[in-house]
C-alpha cells in the first residue's frame, strides 16, 4: 500500500504549474502571491495495515526575510504580524486523512491562500487523531508527540519563495512507513501489539521538482498485462532515495523529485527484475519510464497479473 500527502503547502493527481494568479501577467516582489500547500504519502507496504489515519487541524508557515532568516525555530505559535511572529497560519479547520488513499500522485490539497510575497523555509503541521486499522479491523490510537500542541515542524530547504501576482505549490510528501512504527511480530494481523508514531514530512517545491510515472507490465502472447505492485525503486548515487508501487492498472506516479538523474530499477515476486535505467528529471516536468518484465523461469508456475 502507498500513500502520498499534499499540503497545499500537501493530498489530486498533481502535476504542478507556476503561473500567474492575474490577467496582466505580471509578476512581482512585493505584495501577496497564493501559496498551495499539497499532501501525500511514500510507498507504506505493509499489506495487513487497511488504513493509517490522521486529523490535521492547523497549517501554518514562516517567512524569513534577508537578515531576518534564522535557524531558530522556537517562535511563538500564535501567528500574525501583529504579535510580530513571522508565522502565517495557512489553515486552521480539521481534515481527516486516511494516508494509504494518497498513492500514485494523489494528493491531498490543505491550503490555497494568499501569503505576502516573501521566502518561507519552515511550515507547521498540526495533528491529532491519529490511528492504525489493521486488515483484521483491530484499531491502535497513538500518541502524537507534541504534534498537536507545537505542530510538527518541516524544514523547506531550499526555502521557497511566493512572488507577487504567482501561485507557487509546495508539496509535503507524509512517509507512512517511517512515520508508523509497528511493533511485535509482523507476519500476521494478530503478532502486531502496537504502533509509534514518529511523524517524518519531506517538504518539495513543486517549481524545482519533478515527477517520475510509467507503467509497467508483461508480455502474455502479443498483449500485455498490467502488473500490480511492482516496486519501483529510485536510487541518486547509489543510494534508495524513495520508491513507490504500481496500481491494479500497472501505473505508478513518484512526485517530489529534485531535478537531477536518477538510476530506477522495477521488481516483482515472479519475474525478473528489469535493468537499471538512468532517467533524467526535469523541474517542472514529468518523466515517463515504462518497464516490461520477463517472467522468472526459476520462480514455479504461479506468477500473478492483474489480467488473471
Amino acid at each position: 500500500m502507498r500513500t502520498k500527502f499534499i499540503f497545499s503547502l500537501l493530498f489530486a493527481l498533481a502535476l504542478f504549474t507556476m503561473g500567474c494568479s492575474d490577467g496582466d501577467g505580471s509578476a512581482s516582489a512585493d505584495g501577496t502571491g497564493t501559496l498551495s500547500v499539497k499532501l501525500t504519502d511514500a510507498p507504506f507496504p505493509y499489506e495487513l495495515v487497511a488504513e493509517a489515519n490522521v486529523t490535521i487541524f492547523k497549517v501554518d508557515a514562516r517567512r524569513v526575510d534577508g537578515d531576518d532568516e534564522s535557524e531558530n525555530d522556537e517562535v511563538d505559535s500564535d501567528e500574525g504580524d501583529d504579535n510580530g511572529s513571522p508565522f502565517i497560519t495557512l489553515m486552521e479547520e480539521e481534515i481527516d486523512v486516511n494516508l494509504l488513499e494518497l498513492t500514485n500522485g494523489l494528493t491531498q490539497q490543505l491550503a490555497e491562500i494568499d501569503v505576502p510575497a516573501g521566502s518561507y523555509d519552515l511550515v507547521r503541521v498540526y495533528v491529532k487523531g491519529v490511528n492504525v486499522v489493521l486488515t483484521d479491523g483491530t484499531v491502535y490510537d497513538l500518541k502524537v508527540p507534541s504534534g498537536d500542541a507545537s505542530g510538527i515542524k518541516v524544514f523547506i530547504e531550499p526555502s521557497i519563495t511566493v512572488v507577487g501576482g504567482l501561485s507557487t505549490d509546495l508539496l509535503l510528501d507524509f512517509d507512512v512507513s517511517r512515520s508508523f512504527v509497528a511493533k511485535g511480530n509482523l507476519d500476521t494481523p494478530a503478532g502486531v501489539n502496537g504502533f509509534n508514531f514518529k511523524p517524518v514530512i519531506k517538504a518539495s517545491n513543486m517549481s524545482t521538482a519533478g515527477t517520475l510515472s510509467g507503467n509497467v507490465g508483461t508480455m502474455e502472447g502479443e498483449s500485455i498485462l498490467a502488473l500490480e505492485g511492482t516496486q519501483i525503486s529510485v536510487f541518486a548515487a547509489d543510494t534508495l532515495n524513495t520508491a513507490s508501487f504500481t496500481d491494479v492498472d500497472g501505473n505508478y506516479a513518484i512526485l517530489g523529485l529534485k531535478a537531477g538523474m536518477y538510476e530506477v530499477v522495477a521488481e516483482l515476486d515472479g519475474y525478473l527484475a528489469s535493468d537499471t535505467l538512468e532517467v533524467q528529471i526535469d523541474a517542472a516536468n514529468v518523466t515517463t519510464q515504462d518497464f516490461i518484465l520477463d517472467v522468472d523461469p526459476d520462480a514455479g508456475e504461479e506468477t500473478t497479473t492483474s489480467g488473471n
